[in-house]
């Protein structure tokens, strides 16, 4: 495919139709995932084997590039779980060296994170994600089910020595099951430099478990760290931290994302990539558009451009209207 589009296309941003601009994309490297978290996988949920529908190396450093022509500034690698790819850190040093492209994160189970660490932040990432819904190894068991605790807690451990990266943990919170730990994650701000990030339960997993009483609201997550933290001290976050905190005498910090209630929809400023080559406007899309037969067609750099122009113009200002027309999949389908 070629890839010299003209100057104009190359200075151009990307808009949505409510004058949005779109500098931020999230890439799904893998659907595939070695753990199966209770409100995202069945135990059976099917591993898709086609190597052929995912995106390759070469593929996605070339919609990297047409992305930063077209503005974009920040790149998240996701998965299912991205270092489940041999090329992750090729994939991270391709982004940073891209022309425009500032920010470059991942987001990680951290099982793997002790093979590829060293080399990525080599690579030059700036910033990880790190999920992890307790700090409990039994109800990790119960929640993942995976026998992965000690390994996955090693990992936070060392990833916390270094002060190359900035971490953020990210914990979905739910009802009686996890939500009693929300005191244990507060205070692991206290000693480490971490924003702590509790996260709603999605609609996105094969189980539907959030319709069965799970579900722990952002009002009832920020209810319960007011009652119990009197000195928080509200500070801005980005659109999708919609409340984020600071405690008196603690190095990190505190968010809140309001995942399914979605204050944040009319600032959203991202689009998702699937890692069988969709473009996913918004969350709750149904379809996305393809990029697959351009990547593979010998297709030009403005047929590409094109494409993003037509997947960000179908965004929605609000999405969460769209829910009971989506398909229920697994969040490991969407990218994260």
């Amino acid at each position: 495919m070629g890839r010299n589009g003209s100057k104009s296309e190359q200075s151009s941003t990307l808009v949505d139709n409510f004058h949005r601009p779109v500098d931020y994309v999230r890439i799904a490297v893998t659907s595939l995932c070695n753990l199966r978290c209770s409100y995202c996988m069945r135990e059976e949920h099917e591993e898709k084997s086609d190597e052929e529908s995912i995106l390759k190396k070469q593929e996605i450093s070339a919609i990297i590039e047409v992305l930063a022509g077209l503005g974009v500034t920040k790149i998240r690698f996701t998965g299912g779980e991205p270092l489940l790819r041999r090329d992750i850190v090729e994939l991270v040093r391709q982004a940073k060296t891209q022309t425009g492209i500032k920010t470059v994160s991942l987001t990680t189970n951290g099982v793997l994170l002790d093979r590829f660490l060293p080399a990525l932040i080599d690579a030059g990432l700036d910033a990880l994600n790190f999920s992890i819904d307790t700090l409990d190894g039994n109800r990790y068991r119960t929640i993942t089910r995976r026998e992965e605790f000690c390994r996955v807690r090693k990992n936070l451990d060392l990833l916390l020595t270094t002060d190359a990266l900035a971490v953020k943990l990210n914990v979905v919170l739910m009802r009686d099951v996890n939500s009693d730990e929300l005191h244990q994650f507060v205070d692991f701000t206290k000693h480490h430099n971490v924003k702590v990030r509790f996260i709603e339960l999605q609609p996105f997993d094969d189980n539907q478990i959030w319709r069965t009483g799970k579900f722990f609201s952002a009002d009832n997550i920020r209810a319960l760290l007011n009652r119990s933290y009197p000195d928080l001290h509200p500070v801005r976050g980005n659109a999708t931290e919609y409340f984020s905190y600071t405690q008196p005498n603690h190095k990190g910090s505190i968010a809140i994302i309001p995942a399914f209630t979605r204050n944040f929809c009319t600032g959203c400023n991202k689009i998702r990539i699937t890692s069988n080559g969709k473009i996913i406007s918004c969350l709750y899309e149904k379809d996305g558009v393809n990029l697959l037969p351009i990547l593979r067609g010998n297709g030009s750099h403005h047929a590409l451009v094109d494409l993003f122009r037509q997947a960000v113009s179908q965004k929605p200002r609000d999405g969460r209207h769209t829910l009971t027309n989506s398909v229920r999949t697994s969040m490991s389908e969407i990218g994260g």
